[in-house]
């Protein structure tokens, strides 16, 4: 679908400064934009390439004045950031969207199918199971007994909803995530080996949440694992048994949160965090990459390093670590000098 400069700005309420007939029919990045893209300016940094891109519309911010020539159309807006979002969710609502229930899909007669639903090749649809309308769910999943899917959640390629399982309405589970997988719960005999903890919990995913590809949820040993609204996990987390995340918090990359530990709303964890079992993390709290959270962190609190120290502490100690070499070699030279006084 096409879009030209004077409908684009009449959308985002902006000023055109060019040909207002230029056309778009995809978006792209300031510096590796193409004719026929739409472009846009949120970094000053990258101002070198209004001159020199190849799209055919930029969006840049009202205050923009170029000090070249600029070869393509620019769109002046309010707020560049937003308005890219505004057009990124109406480009995505063109695009096709998947339907049909497909004869290699296996779905048990206890099960329900809401309306408008996709189900792909070789997904599986457990007794008791209830899928929401307009649930798309593509090839080589499974969903378990008596899972609840809410309506308009999409549901990628090879996802497992072990039984028992509630998904929420809007979520969007990508490629490889589990859900409800056993927690790690093991008991320690007394010749050495373990005994398995059976995990008779499950997971509660509530709406609007997002989880990357192979994330991993454990259901709780008792009662539930709960993922509040709006949660955004990245690709390769993993969610221990009992763990509680808190309603609008984001997670990076590999973070991992050991079994029955708490982390409240509004945080923001970043890749390769750990945080210890049983800990509880306050709301509107953030974590530095590669912390490891042994204690609980009150609300509103920043934590950096391994074991996590207070933001500012964190700072000041790694500024002396940084010092240490230049500082051992002067200590050297003192006991050098405090023996030749002493002799």
């Amino acid at each position: 679908m096409q879009f030209t400069a004077e409908m684009i700005a009449g959308l985002l309420n902006g000023t055109i400064v060019g040909d207002k007939n230029a056309t778009v029919s995809t978006v792209s990045s300031i510096d590796g934009g193409k004719a026929g893209s739409l472009a846009y300016l949120t970094n000053p940094k990258y101002e070198q390439y209004v001159y020199t891109t190849e799209a055919s519309i930029v969006l840049v911010d009202n205050t923009f004045e170029p000090k070249d020539e600029v070869k393509t159309t620019l769109i002046k807006v309010e707020n560049v950031g937003q308005c890219v979002l505004n057009l990124l969710e109406m480009y995505n609502a063109t695009r096709p969207r998947k339907t049909g229930i497909s004869k290699l899909a296996s779905i048990n007669e206890g099960a329900t199918v809401g309306d408008d639903c996709y189900v792909g090749d070789f997904t599986v649809i457990e007794a008791g199971a209830k899928v929401g309308a307009n649930v798309q769910i593509y090839p080589q999943c499974y969903i378990g007994d008596n899972v609840t899917i809410g309506e308009g959640t999409k549901i990628y390629p090879g996802v497992k909803i072990y039984e028992g399982c509630s998904v929420g309405k809007n979520c969007i589970l990508h490629a490889g995530v589990v859900i409800g997988a056993d927690g790690f719960g093991f008991a320690p005999r007394e010749d050495g080996s373990f005994a398995k903890i059976p995990q008779l919990g499950n997971v509660i995913i509530e709406d609007d949440v997002e989880l990357g590809a192979n994330t991993c949820i454990d259901r709780a040993k008792t009662d539930s694992t709960i993922i509040r609204r709006g949660v955004k996990l990245d690709n390769l987390i993993q969610i221990g048994h009992n763990v509680e995340i808190g309603s609008d918090t984001v997670m990076s990359a590999q973070v991992g949160i050991a079994g029955t530990s708490k982390v409240g709303s509004n945080c923001f964890v970043a890749g390769q965090v750990g945080v210890a079992d049983h800990v509880t993390i306050g709301n509107k709290v953030q974590i530095g990459s590669k912390s490891g959270i042994d204690k609980n962190v009150p609300d509103g609190e920043i934590r950096f390093g391994y074991p996590a120290l207070p933001g500012l502490q964190y700072h000041r100690s790694f500024a002396v670590f940084r010092q240490l070499p230049e500082m051992s070699q002067k200590m050297r030279e003192m006991e050098k000098r405090i023996a030749k006084l002493e002799e």
